[in-house]
């Protein structure tokens, strides 16, 4: 990852915090973006001054728009970018309201798309992309019926889009967390209870019995990033503890 320069959406928590740890580690300059002042001010802390940490809201098109913009001056060519920003939220069917569908799909899927258009000026060939999906793409689990749609458009989108980038020399791949430690559980909007509940039906499902780590999410991302994984377009792997099977 040496003399490579890697931009992270959603990058100041995380799997993408420790999915810019861990490319550091291997030699990469990283970009991270976010929308939080606290969390971005915690990341430059984190990552040091060789890291550029911009502010940029997944959540508004005008600055998935801009993100090009705004890395040009930080970055000539990007060598690859994990699309990572996202939002979860629970809710029976019956309760979802406008306004949560269209936040959930304005974050996780017209953001990343519009993100990745402005972005492609920059995107080196050969370069890589990898979408952070959700194994509830592949599941079908009570209360996620929006969350999961916007993660299976995201693994829709990651083949198309490897069809119709690969003449340019850009791999693009999907990777799919299972119950992964991040602050997203945080914000699921689900009492205390019922948090806890979910939390332990997920971790009781793997056939694992646990929780994944963060670090271990990076470092699927991380390959899927390298020159490692030269050979890997159009795919989505599963990093889940087995979750899917059971």
């Amino acid at each position: 990852m040496k003399h490579t320069t890697i931009l992270i959406t959603g990058g100041t928590t995380g799997i993408g915090l420790a999915t810019a740890q861990h490319l550091q580690a291997e030699g990469a300059r990283v970009i991270v973006t976010g929308r939080n002042e606290k969390t971005l001010d915690a990341a430059r802390k984190t990552l040091g001054p060789e890291a550029v940490v911009l502010r940029s809201d997944s959540a508004a098109v005008s600055d998935a728009l801009a993100l090009g913009d705004l890395v040009r001056p930080h970055a000539s060519q990007l060598d690859g970018v994990f699309f990572n920003a996202g939002v979860a939220r629970f809710s029976p069917f019956e309760n979802v309201s406008e306004q949560d569908f269209a936040e959930l799909f304005g974050v996780n899927v017209q953001g990343p798309f519009f993100q990745l258009q402005s972005l492609l000026p920059l995107l080196a060939n050969p370069s890589s992309v990898v979408f952070n999906a959700s194994v509830a793409a592949e599941l079908a689990l009570a209360g996620s019926s929006v969350y999961s749609a916007t993660k299976a458009a995201i693994v829709s989108l990651g083949k198309t889009l490897a069809l119709e980038l690969a003449p340019r020399g850009i791999r693009v791949n999907t990777l799919s967390p299972g119950p992964i430690r991040t602050p997203i559980f945080d914000k699921l909007g689900l009492p205390t209870e019922a948090r806890s509940s979910f939390e332990e039906r997920m971790a009781s499902q793997s056939l694992l019995k646990r929780f994944g780590e963060a670090e271990e999410v990076a470092k699927l991302a991380g390959f899927l990033l390298s020159s490692a994984s030269s050979f890997v377009v159009g795919t989505d792997i599963t990093v889940d503890g087995g979750v899917r099977l059971t």
